[in-house]
């Protein structure tokens, strides 16, 4: 199993994972709130953002509409990172 550390920058995995959490914060949402939203357990947000698991289809449906977007915006290509950011 490959952890966080060693999943490729263009992967699907790592694109929900980023922009969950960019949505999920741009909207004012806790990870709760969101896993409520979505009808997930309230770990599953958490377990997603880590990219600790995967998300199916439907689950991505479920989640884009509890965010008020198309599910292809759950899987953008992620911006990288200006160099010196955190």
């Amino acid at each position: 199993m490959k952890t966080p550390a060693t999943i490729h920058p263009s992967s699907a995995r790592l694109r929900v994972s980023s922009n969950l959490k960019r949505l999920r914060l741009a909207q004012g949402l806790s990870q709760e709130k969101a896993a409520e939203l979505a009808d997930f357990h309230r770990t599953y947000v958490s377990q997603l953002e880590r990219c600790v698991t995967n998300i199916s289809i439907d689950g991505l449906e479920r989640l884009a509409h509890a965010l008020g977007v198309d599910v292809v915006e759950l899987l953008r290509p992620v911006e990288p990172e200006p160099e010196g950011a955190m």
